[in-house]
């Protein structure tokens, strides 16, 4: 390994005028120096990753001396889980914690899972574009995320029939213009066959019933039908509650702060909520999952956020543009396969689970792990890129926007395995995309290693199916008529844009994962999600919920710490 950091550190001393310097420590490789541009640091993680020969991983320690605001923490602090000894403790509520947590319930074991948000998939998980990836992007079946990319996907129909969640396989586009041969596209065909992708080649006649707007100038496509659409927060959602159906524990606003431990195992994880001492930890804290494994003595990897925008258009918009994903392969942005130094997507129109069209996201390195700003060039951006795909697209129909950040890891790869360094670890971790479509293959893997690690049985009581929260507007005239008889609440449409009652959020609060805020109702039942953007309902969702809950209207949500919608009492305000 001597003469691979020699070699590296000549490579970095020729680009980046020796500032930055690679060391060996134990099996990894670890970069230190210190720079104000962010930039630079992520160019010289990638550099040393590229050429870190013979290492098991790469921790970037070059300190950026620039601002980055500190990680939100939790309002709360008590000892709730003070002496908790779980068998297995799940860091972080995103959609891989909380399939995980899912699967461990197949086993006869004792499952807490913590997530330092007030509700889980308030991260990456609720801000993507919730495409099940067919994987036409992913060219190296050595790479974890090929692999667990064509397992998760298979797993995807029964996943949903089971949980009772939105899932569509509709297929994915790649759109070309004319001059692009046909015997190029067979050519790619046979490429995606050689990848385990099916696909087809199609002429614009045979696609325009499902692409209407698409641009005059694209004539050849390439269909993928293992493509599908899910709605990954309502997924999440939907696997935390079988979970804890199934006899797991998920305690939300709780951060794990330390760990301390002793010969090569970790003793106890500190919380804000107590001292936790479970027999294995498995790590799934996304953009945090680094400092997960510095806690526990086995950081051998780094993550280097990447911040992506994606806007939602209103469904007035579908029927104008696509019924479909498509990625114009031709614009200069759109980098959809890996090369050489390309470790980005130039993302595309898609269809959500919920008939909206989203566009987006693009990619850009941020220091900050929880930077959700939007910024106006992104949107513009996209939007110019990809009215090259459909001319009919128009910033006017945008209803909402949002920003997710990723977890990658400067070798683009997931990080799923046991600890390096610590025994009772499991790592799940660099899960960027197609950190969704992979979520429940992650899960059977870690859950199988768990059951060999800890000797644990089958639950013969484990129950796959959870059953989904009743949409009125989707029952048929009799069905919802007897349902309205017996619960009068479900004809109190309270949300005019997506036909929501005021039965469906009472359900939504009434369940076994706490939901006790305005954006928590959202997620769960979609108040709120169409065109006015809870203009109309938000007030009368809030006003559910103080009641549902006995609190003053002044201290309702919109979502965690700090975001109460109200100030207090006009009357009061002018009487004082």
């Amino acid at each position: 390994m001597a003469d691979a950091i020699k070699k590296l550190n000549q490579k970095l001393d020729k680009a980046f005028g020796g500032r930055f310097a690679a060391r060996a420590e134990r099996q990894h490789t670890v970069l230190e120096g210190e720079s104000g541009d962010w930039s630079e640091i992520v160019a010289a993680g990638y550099l040393a990753a590229k050429n870190n020969k013979g290492s098991a991983g790469l921790v970037n320690l070059i300190r950026y001396t620039g601002e980055v605001p500190p990680f939100r923490m939790p309002e709360i602090e008590d000892d709730a889980l003070e002496g908790a000894a779980p068998d297995v403790l799940v860091i972080g509520g995103g959609i891989i914690g909380c399939a995980i947590a899912r699967e461990l319930t197949r086993l006869k074991l004792d499952v807490l899972l913590v997530e330092k948000e007030c509700d889980v998939a308030l991260h990456a998980s609720s801000r993507n574009d919730g495409v099940v990836h067919p994987g036409l992007d992913l060219i190296n079946k050595k790479k974890l995320k090929y692999q667990y990319n064509h397992r998760g996907n298979a797993l995807y129909d029964q996943l949903c029939e089971e949980l009772q969640v939105a899932f569509e396989r509709r297929g994915q586009y790649l759109a070309f213009p004319k001059k692009m041969p046909v015997f190029a596209l067979h050519v790619m065909k046979r490429f995606w066959r050689r990848l385990d992708v099916p696909s087809k080649v199609m002429r614009r006649a045979e696609a325009e019933a499902q692409l209407p707007g698409m641009n005059a100038g694209l004539e050849r496509l390439m269909f993928f039908p293992t493509a599908a659409h899910v709605c990954p927060y309502g997924m999440t959602i939907a696997l935390a509650e079988n979970a804890i159906q199934n006899g797991a524990r998920v305690s939300l606003n709780t951060a794990a702060l330390s760990m301390e431990t002793e010969g090569g195992s970790i003793k106890s994880v500190r919380t804000n909520r107590g001292t936790i001492r479970p027999r294995l930890v498995i790590n799934a804290a996304g953009t945090f999952s680094e400092d997960i494994a510095a806690m526990a003595g086995d950081r051998f990897f780094s993550i280097h956020p990447r911040r992506g925008t994606n806007s939602i258009l209103d469904k007035k918009a579908t029927a104008q543009v696509s019924h479909e994903t498509v990625a114009a392969m031709f614009t200069g942005g759109n980098r959809l396969l890996e090369s050489g130094g390309t470790h980005t997507k130039g993302g595309g129109i898609v269809m959500t689970a919920h008939h909206n069209l989203l566009l987006g996201p693009d990619a850009l390195e941020t220091p900050d792990r929880e930077d959700f700003s939007t910024h106006p060039e992104s949107i513009h951006n996209m939007f110019s890129k990809q009215k090259k795909a459909s001319e009919r697209l128009n910033q006017g129909q945008i209803i909402t926007y949002f920003t997710g950040v990723r977890a990658p890891t400067y070798e683009e790869d997931f990080v799923v395995r046991k600890g390096l360094y610590t025994k009772n670890l499991i790592h799940a971790a660099g899960m960027q995309s197609p950190g969704v479509t992979a979520a429940p293959a992650v899960a059977e893997d870690i859950a199988a290693w768990t059951a060999e690690m800890l000797n644990a049985a089958p639950n013969e009581n484990f129950d796959p199916v959870r059953p989904a929260i009743i949409n009125a507007a989707e029952l048929p005239e009799l069905e919802r008529s007897a349902l309205i008889r017996e619960n009068p609440d479900y004809g109190v449409i309270l949300c005019r844009c997506e036909q929501i009652s005021k039965g469906e959020i009472l359900a939504a609060m009434r369940r076994l994962l706490p939901c006790d805020s305005v954006d928590g109702i959202k997620r769960r039942v979609r108040a709120g999600m169409g065109r006015c953007q809870g203009g109309f309902c938000g007030p009368q969702v809030a006003q559910i919920i103080a009641e549902e809950l006995h609190i003053p209207l002044s201290q309702v949500r919109k979502s965690g710490r700090g975001s109460e919608i109200l100030f207090g009492s006009i009357k009061e305000g002018v009487g004082a």
